[in-house]
């Protein structure tokens, strides 16, 4: 069998590559060795229950994914803006005052910092949203939580908000992540909402995968190896390809592409509970501003979407850093360090399902070079994209996707490429 475009991987960048090549006049075929299109971006159905495969959020400010989604048709439910922060044996709310406006005053004596620390938010906040990205990821660069310092926020609001909140972004308690990664993140906190599809996550690659021809798409079909332009599937089956995309994940990629191992990655432990109610009330992101125990956050689903949980259920997801341990395992202590949080309520709560996810992302150590300026371009018919060339996040996945397949079409039509801005 032969294929003009063949694109390993059905995740939201190998999505976007088919997408675009279809515009350009392709025909494209995606090979997923998964039962359904989305990489890491699932949503099971328990009993009822909408589980996302770990802590996933969208950021409505990324560029990219303004250009691919229909926001509407995935109606999107915004979390409120900052997080209620666990210290000292409370509950501490920590809004964006910029748009949050009314609550200066409480921000400004809440004790999650001094308040020299909330100058210096507003502060970060220009830093952040100076430039276009471009310059954002040229800055001078070094690990974010000596950014932070060198910033002079007091250890604090270190402790207590930058750490735990971004932590649960990064998957590193200790925030050695690049600070132009860093600087990225926030200013998609502040320029847009953090949302959830209301039907699950996987809404978003699935109004990807639904764009698509009938027939663009094979799942449960895994790439054995490759020769050449020569796919060789794990069924023993062949496939000719004019050209040949890598869209998978790192390790997957750099076994395809007969590259070491890409880069270190950062796990994360997910379990999910049901509950006769909801330990609060309102779309807020529950974060351990504690420095002690295995909970990063907890969020309650059910309080942005109805869809996540039965009538008259509440869907509870705690999530912890790390994935050496299954997560059964860890059922009675994530349930004692709840009970000293929501009370002995919690005691009620039933386990229904826990995800462990060992490479849930690249740890992302400085340098981090700009992701839009990536060589994507591995040989003659051989192009990569996703978080193996550049960076995480589904703004990358998305860019990627797309910048490949301009590629691909200019330098088999002869027209130029489109702009690899985001």
């Amino acid at each position: 069998m032969h294929a003009d475009v063949v694109i390993i991987g059905g995740g939201l960048s190998g999505l976007a590559c088919a997408l675009t090549l279809r515009e350009h006049g392709r025909e494209p075929l995606i090979l997923e060795a998964a039962d359904a299109p989305g990489g890491r971006v699932r949503t099971d159905v328990r009993d009822g229950f909408l589980l996302d495969r770990g802590f996933q959020v969208l950021q409505t400010w990324y560029p990219e994914a303004r250009r691919f989604l229909d926001y509407d048709a995935l109606d999107l439910r915004p979390f409120e803006t900052g997080a209620l922060v666990r210290f000292g044996g409370r509950m501490h709310r920590v809004s964006d005052v910029w748009r949050r406006p009314g609550r200066l005053a409480e921000m400004m004596f809440s004790p999650v910092g001094h308040w020299t620390d909330k100058l210096r938010l507003l502060g970060l906040r220009r830093q952040c949203l100076r430039g276009d990205l471009q310059a954002l990821y040229t800055a001078h660069e070094r690990d974010a939580i000596t950014h932070l310092r060198e910033m002079g926020f007091s250890s604090r609001i270190i402790e207590r908000f930058f750490k735990p909140f971004f932590s649960g972004v990064f998957f590193d308690p200790e925030l050695h992540v690049s600070s132009r990664a860093f600087e990225f993140v926030f200013r998609a906190f502040a320029l847009g909402d953090t949302a959830l599809p209301a039907r699950g996550m996987e809404a978003i690659p699935r109004q990807l995968a639904d764009r698509l021809p009938a027939g663009d798409l094979r799942l449960n079909t895994r790439v054995e190896r490759l020769e050449g332009r020569r796919l060789i599937l794990e069924s023993g089956e062949q496939l000719e390809a004019g050209t040949v995309v890598v869209a998978t994940p790192g390790t997957e990629a750099a076994r395809l592409l007969g590259d070491p191992e890409p880069f270190p990655t950062r796990g994360t432990t997910c379990l999910y509970f049901e509950a006769p109610e909801s330990p609060v009330s309102g779309p807020y992101l529950l974060v351990n501003g504690e420095g002690r125990g295995r909970v990063n956050n907890v969020v309650c689903p059910a309080q942005l979407s109805e869809h996540y949980a039965p009538a008259g259920r509440q869907l509870v997801g705690v999530n912890l850093h790390g994935a050496e341990t299954e997560p059964e395992a860890l059922e009675e202590s994530v349930r004692a360090e709840m009970a000293a949080w929501f009370g002995e309520s919690v005691r009620d709560w039933r386990l229904i399902r826990g995800y462990r996810i060992p490479e849930a992302l690249p740890a992302q150590h400085p340098p981090v070079p700009y992701p839009g300026a990536a060589e994507l371009r591995r040989g003659e018919d051989l192009w990569v994209c996703g978080e193996y060339p550049t960076a995480p996040s589904i703004q990358w996945a998305l860019h990627t996707g797309r910048r490949a397949a301009e590629e691909i079409a200019a330098a088999r039509g002869g027209r130029a490429p489109g702009s690899a801005s985001p």
